[in-house]
């Protein structure tokens, strides 16, 4: 747990759910300025084109009917700034309410980014190193004295994860203590020599908190509000772990194979600490994601331990920095942490140099957020993120929606292929597909003299696989859709 999972669940319940989403005009964008009490107060975000947030619009409630989760909420930031909030759904199925902006999700793991901030605030104050072993602050761990705080950080310690299932086991309904966690999972021998692999483990992360609390003196909590929420602006942050969401905030469900949507049960106190307590509004997390863009919070070589991905001591690189998963995608930096906790399911995508975020939350364990934040990401970079082969093809695949085709790409086989009435069937069948989701090839190899390459094309009730041959010349002497059951 702790972390997201893409599981397939019946459709079924988007009859009960998604009805809403597609026949109402559904919640104005909002943040949430919020007092203990859960009172809030909502501010209107939209500052993209209409014609952007059409195609938002569309990939949040297509993914939300096809997934089968009751509600997700999205902000997104363009150019560096917050521009964009909106919920879509069922917050509470039972009686129904709308899903809106200034409602909480859990955020689960995503929470790891700011407790890896919490100690890199505190490196910066001479307080700790990265190279310090975590027994000089936590004693009686398993090789304390060997672990540094840069290997639980990265996920590269060895110390087995604690709550590694995707669901809710018994034990863990009644409360626990971060010592508790510690003692039966931290003292146990290692998974692996420190350095050389891999693995996620939310026990390095409760390790991380009891490292804050003890060098700071304060909760974590307090050191995160002081250091991180407060001078972001980040008001509605709630720790989940302490205390439930509120009446106001989204509910929680789950399902148990194909049955019904039920109210998800509660964790005990104390078992998601410093690996995924937070819960917040997308507005405010998108807020934290203006900070990581700007690096305007931290140090700027705080930034850039955060944002390199640690190697193991083969070199081989982990895809993960502090609290983040790192990539290069075309080029451009990119950072992204999901999260799971039980009924919610969270996904946060940074595309740093592009200075474009997404913050995609929802209220079911269905998975999907990660679609939807990476679709979004897609609408706002536009064509920029697809190869130029991509490009064409899709080029060549709108012109046929409407009729159209540029003849002088073709082979002569090809070219006879596209008659009349090819080339009207391809339209009326496709036409009314509208623009896809997604667009991408998925193989590429030679065959008989030529290119042979395959792409899905995705759209919100079915996918359909594209193919193409092409010549060392360009010319095309294949171009089929086909749907794919």
């Amino acid at each position: 747990m702790l972390n997201s999972v893409a599981t397939v669940w019946s459709r079924r319940v988007f009859q009960l759910v998604s009805l809403c989403a597609f026949l109402m005009i559904l919640a104005t964008s909002a943040w949430a300025q919020t007092d203990e009490g859960g009172n809030t107060g909502a501010m209107s975000v939209d500052a993209l084109p209409s014609a952007v947030t059409t195609r938002i619009d569309g990939v949040a409630r297509a993914v939300m009917a096809e997934r089968g989760f009751p509600s997700v909420s999205i902000a997104v930031v363009k150019n560096g700034k917050l521009m964009y909030t909106r919920a879509y759904g069922l917050a509470h199925i039972d009686p129904a309410l709308l899903a809106t902006p200034d409602m909480r999700y859990s955020i689960g793991s995503i929470s790891k980014q700011f407790t890896a901030a919490a100690v890199l605030i505190l490196r910066e104050e001479g307080k700790l190193r990265l190279s310090d072993p975590v027994g000089k602050y936590v004693p009686g761990l398993t090789d304390g004295d060997k672990v540094t705080i840069r290997e639980i950080l990265s996920h590269t310690s060895g110390y087995q994860d604690y709550w590694p299932e995707d669901y809710l086991m018994q034990p863990m309904e009644q409360p626990t203590t971060a010592q508790a966690i510690l003692d039966r999972w931290a003292k146990k021998p290692l998974d692996f020599t420190p350095g050389t692999e891999w693995q996620y483990s939310n026990t390095n992360y409760v390790i991380a908190g009891r490292i804050v609390e003890i060098v700071s003196g304060e909760s974590l909590m307090q050191f995160l509000t002081k250091h991180i929420f407060h001078p972001l602006g980040m008001r509605s942050v709630w720790d989940s772990d302490e205390t439930k969401l509120t009446a106001t905030d989204a509910t929680a469900y789950v399902r148990a194979a194909l049955g019904p949507l039920r109210v998800a049960p509660k964790e005990g106190r104390g078992w998601m600490f410093a690996a995924g307590e937070l819960a917040m509004t997308p507005h405010d997390l998108a807020l934290w994601d203006e900070s990581l863009i700007h690096r305007s919070l931290l140090k700027p070589e705080s930034y850039e331990q955060m944002f390199t991905a640690v190697r193991l001591k083969d070199g081989k690189d982990t895809g993960y920095g502090l609290g983040i998963e790192v990539s290069h995608r075309g080029g451009h930096l990119t950072l992204e942490h999901s999260g799971e906790v039980t009924g919610f399911v969270s996904d946060n995508l940074v595309l740093a140099d592009q200075g474009i975020a997404v913050a995609a939350v929802t209220n079911h364990m269905a998975g999907g957020a990660s679609e939807v934040a990476r679709l979004v990401a897609d609408v706002l970079t536009g064509t920029s993120s697809l190869t130029a082969v991509e490009q064409q093809t899709l080029a060549m695949y709108r012109g046929l929606q409407h009729g159209q085709i540029d003849r002088s790409q073709l082979s002569s086989n090809l070219n006879a292929y596209f008659s009349a009435q090819t080339v009207q069937d391809f339209a009326t069948s496709l036409a009314p597909l509208g623009e896809p989701l997604r667009f991408h090839q998925t193989h590429e190899e030679l065959r008989g003299g030529m290119t042979f390459r395959s792409f899905l094309i995705e759209y919100p009730t079915r996918k359909l696989s594209l193919t193409t041959y092409t010549y060392p010349d360009g010319k095309l002497e294949q171009f089929l859709v086909d749907p794919i059951e």
